[in-house]
């Protein structure tokens, strides 16, 4: 379970970077705190420019047998041009099959093929932690080192967010070879590890 961690040396990014394409990632049991996220930090001039929100039940790719195939779709659909995703961590956010996949296409590499920087952000309504999805809990580590992905607390200001997505960003070709994501993707929604109950 991640608790409350300070603020670090990330936050203090120039603010001469130009904004960044972010797709963001987040269950829609959190959907009101993602459109205040949105709304806060989004924007043509803003300091990042969203791409787009995450995958719902009307995709038809969604009930595919096929993960590979439901992996490619999330990339061409959602995550294509971006740069960074952003998951936004809410209680029960770990057990959603739909944050695993956004997790598993935005780590994609390929030919010629950069994944996207990952950070984690904690949403308000969680104040004392919550746990991470395990895809994304993989590539992390508390003390930063050694990791692809960063996790952080609810930004409070621009400047700390920008920061962080510049550090993701250059994530993507100086922490790749930190990447792990050879595991699995889930088929179903787990039991969440706090309500217990299976949404």
């Amino acid at each position: 379970m991640i608790r409350n961690s300070g603020f670090s040396r990330v936050a203090r990014a120039a603010l001469t970077v130009p904004p960044r394409k972010v797709f963001i990632s987040y269950s829609h049991l959190n959907q009101i705190e993602a459109d205040r996220f949105v709304q806060q930090f989004g924007g043509p001039t803003s300091i990042l420019i969203m791409k787009t929100l995450g995958v719902s039940d009307q995709d038809d790719f969604i009930d595919s047998p096929n993960p590979a195939y439901v992996i490619q779709r999330i990339r061409d659909q959602y995550i294509q041009d971006s740069t960074v995703t952003i998951v936004l961590i809410g209680l029960c956010t770990h057990s959603r099959r739909y944050i695993d996949w956004e997790i598993n296409a935005s780590l994609q590499q390929g030919e010629g093929e950069l994944p996207n920087g990952l950070i984690a952000i904690q949403l308000p309504s969680c104040p004392d932690g919550a746990f991470l999805p395990p895809r994304l809990e993989t590539n992390w580590s508390p003390d930063d080192q050694h990791s692809y992905a960063r996790v952080w607390q609810y930004p409070p200001t621009d400047e700390c967010l920008r920061g962080w997505i510049e550090d993701a960003y250059n994530a993507r070709t100086t922490r790749a070879h930190l990447i792990s994501n050879s595991q699995d993707i889930m088929k179903s929604n787990a039991c969440c590890r706090v309500c217990g109950i299976t949404h």
